[in-house]
């Protein structure tokens, strides 16, 4: 990836608390190798663009961000390592192969095969070693890189507390195949219950509904290969997957930003404030005991 490391980590810029916020899909530096047969403002339309500068004050209030710079199209960390169709490589595949409906249907695995609107992104067949060299140089890197900032976020338990951020078209329930109805400003996704404890859940959504926001859970999106890895909320591992309305900051189109992003940032940081506090809360609390059975 020439001169250009796949993943920045941005530390705490004041006293750290165990939160981690990680954009996946907001790089937009594309590789010489990457060899797409497509307009490349057509391929940009697979980004989350401008997320990570969205989220931006999270070091401000504690938190580490961790965003990759490779787009999601190259090769998607949100995805399982398995999760590849056979159908587009040249040559043999050495490791397991577990295509989700998502990548069979869309074509968006771990590496994409095509754009949101169905247009195939190369016209040609992947060679297993391109496959290979995009996991090595890019999926591991940024994997290591979010384990690594949870694991030194965590609190003395163990425990964690993770937003895992995106942004979402405003058409999303039309791309996914699904009946329309309105599409919320925020989408939070905690697959069921799986990744991350209603309590969290709730206040976040209570928080951006504070800020002026609508709120959806796990509608139309639950979550994805991120928060199903790092979710543990039985062990007080916490992850949250963050989907917000492109249309409240971006051109769809042009990928420029509008001029309301400055406020969605603003508010954003509001936010993230609110975050904290639950988070400062909740690690400094004493823990209840249970009564002692002498004293029965």
């Amino acid at each position: 990836m020439s001169n250009t490391a796949p993943v920045k980590v941005i530390r705490p810029a004041g006293d750290p608390i165990a939160l981690v916020c990680d954009s996946p899909h907001s790089g937009t530096y594309y590789p010489q190798d990457f060899d797409f047969a497509i307009e490349l403002q057509q391929l940009r339309q697979c980004e989350d663009t401008l997320v990570e500068q969205l989220w931006d004050a999270a070091p401000l209030v504690g938190a580490t961000l961790v965003h990759a710079t490779f787009p999601r199209s190259y090769i998607d960390t949100n995805r399982a390592e398995d999760d590849i169709d056979l159908a587009m490589l040249d040559g043999e595949w050495d490791g397991p192969v577990a295509p989700s409906d998502r990548c069979l249907r869309l074509g968006n695995g771990l590496v994409f095969s095509k754009t949101p609107t169905l247009e195939p992104i190369y016209n040609r067949r992947l060679h297993a070693r391109e496959i290979a060299q995009r996991i090595e140089s890019c999926w591991r890197p940024y994997r290591r890189a979010l384990a690594d900032a949870l694991a030194g976020a965590s609190t003395r338990q163990g425990g964690w507390w993770h937003l895992n951020l995106h942004s979402m078209p405003s058409n999303a329930y039309a791309r996914l195949g699904l009946a329309e109805k309105p599409l919320a400003d925020v989408v939070l996704g905690n697959l069921h219950g799986a990744s991350c404890d209603a309590a969290f859940a709730d206040f976040v959504g209570e928080a951006f509904r504070r800020h002026g926001y609508t709120v959806a859970l796990n509608d139309p999106y639950a979550g994805q290969d991120l928060v199903r890895s790092f979710g543990r909320p039985a062990l007080g591992r916490h992850s949250l997957q963050v989907e917000i309305n492109r249309a409240l900051y971006l051109d769809e189109k042009t990928r420029e930003p509008k001029r309301q992003f400055h406020e969605l940032r603003k508010r954003l940081h509001l936010v993230l404030q609110d975050i904290a506090n639950f988070i400062r809360e909740e690690t400094t609390q004493p823990k209840s005991k249970a009564p002692s059975k002498d004293t029965a």
